[in-house]
C-alpha cells in the first residue's frame, strides 16, 4: 500500500503547478455545469499518459496536449448533455449577474471561448497561459507569425462575442 500512495503522491506533486491550466481549459470547453466533471476527465486521462511523458518537452507542454486532446474528446458527446447544460447555465447566469459583475464578466468571456473551433480555442487558453508564441507555434506546428496573427483575430472575435453578451444581457 505504500509504493500505492507514493504514486499518488508523486502524481499530485507533478500535476499541482498545472491545474490553473486544467481548471481554464475546462471553463473554456464545458458549459459551468459540466465544468467539474471535465475536469475529473482530464484529470484521468493525465493520470493514464503520465507513465508516457519523458521529459523530453516541457512538463506544461505535455499537459496541455493531452488535456486538449481530452477534452476534444470530451467535447464530441457534448450534444447529449447540451439540453440539460443550456437550462443550468442560463439559471446560473442570471444568479452571477446582479450579484458579482466581475464574475459574470469572467463567465461571458468562457462563453466566448467555448464558442470557438478547438484550434482557436486552445491557442487562447495558451496565450492567456502565458505561453510563449515559439512554444504555442511548436505545439501546433505553425509558425510564429501565423500565432501572432491567428491571436490578433481570434482576440477580436472573442471580444466582439463578449461585447454582444453585454448587449443582450
Amino acid at each position: 500500500m505504500g509504493r500505492a500512495q507514493d504514486i499518488d503522491e508523486d502524481f499530485a506533486d507533478w500535476l499541482a503547478p498545472h491545474l490553473p491550466m486544467l481548471h481554464r481549459t475546462a471553463r473554456a470547453f464545458a458549459a459551468p455545469a459540466d465544468q467539474h466533471d471535465l475536469l475529473q476527465e482530464l484529470t484521468v486521462a493525465l493520470w493514464k499518459a503520465r507513465p508516457r511523458f519523458r521529459d523530453e518537452s516541457a512538463a506544461g507542454t505535455f499537459v496541455h496536449r493531452v488535456a486538449h486532446n481530452a477534452a476534444l474528446t470530451w467535447r464530441r458527446g457534448e450534444n447529449r448533455r447540451r439540453l440539460r447544460g443550456v437550462a443550468v447555465e442560463a439559471e446560473l447566469l442570471m444568479r452571477d449577474t446582479g450579484t458579482d459583475p466581475q464574475g459574470a464578466l469572467l463567465e461571458r468571456l468562457y462563453a466566448a471561448i467555448r464558442q470557438l473551433p478547438p484550434i482557436e480555442r486552445s491557442l487562447i487558453l495558451l496565450s492567456l497561459d502565458g505561453v510563449a508564441y515559439a512554444q504555442i507555434a511548436q505545439l501546433h506546428g505553425l509558425s510564429e507569425t501565423n500565432v501572432g496573427a491567428r491571436l490578433t483575430r481570434i482576440r477580436q472575435r472573442v471580444s466582439s462575442l463578449v461585447e454582444g453578451a453585454d448587449d443582450g444581457v
